[in-house]
């Protein structure tokens, strides 16, 4: 299959460091590159939720208490 690829400027020095390395064609390069990066899948991250004080006067957890506080200001 050919078609055409833009490659950015650290991926292109990759696959030319690949194809001086070994010798080896730019078709090659980028199957080799590509097959490695999904045969190693980067690691999926597990997310955290942090929270902090923020000196808040009013328990939001009330919701009706903090709109009519709103209300009378």
């Amino acid at each position: 299959m050919r078609t055409t690829i833009t490659f950015e400027n650290d991926v292109a020095a990759l696959i030319e460091a690949l194809r001086r390395e070994q010798g080896i064609g730019l078709s090659d390069a980028v199957n080799r590159l590509i097959r490695s990066g999904a045969a190693h899948p980067a690691a999926r991250r597990t997310y955290r939720h942090r929270s902090a004080p923020i000196g808040l006067k009013v328990d939001v957890t009330d919701i009706g208490a903090v709109l009519e506080l709103l209300d009378d200001a």
